[in-house]
């Protein structure tokens, strides 16, 4: 844990966070007294979704009947009253 005051921390902003990216917990403090706590951001899931299974969903769902968009729209504008 490294301990840094406001005024150094404000100074050295970014040395401040390569610190925290390599794994070091800040410490910023005010007069002595610690006021924060900087610590690096848990590292995320990097498997985010699986392609297989949303190809399968999106396979399954229905075709829209409807108007196209275009017609949809035109429809929308044209039943509006300024």
């Amino acid at each position: 844990m490294h301990r840094i005051s406001v005024a150094a921390a404000k100074a050295q902003f970014s040395a401040v966070l390569a610190q925290v990216e390599a794994g070091e917990e800040v410490v910023i403090t005010r007069r002595g007294v610690a006021i924060a706590r900087i610590v690096a951001e848990p590292a995320r899931s990097a498997d985010g979704f699986d392609l297989q299974e949303l190809l399968q969903f999106t396979d399954a769902q229905t075709m829209h009947e409807g108007p196209d968009a275009g017609t949809f729209m035109a429809e929308l504008r044209r039943d509006v009253r300024y």
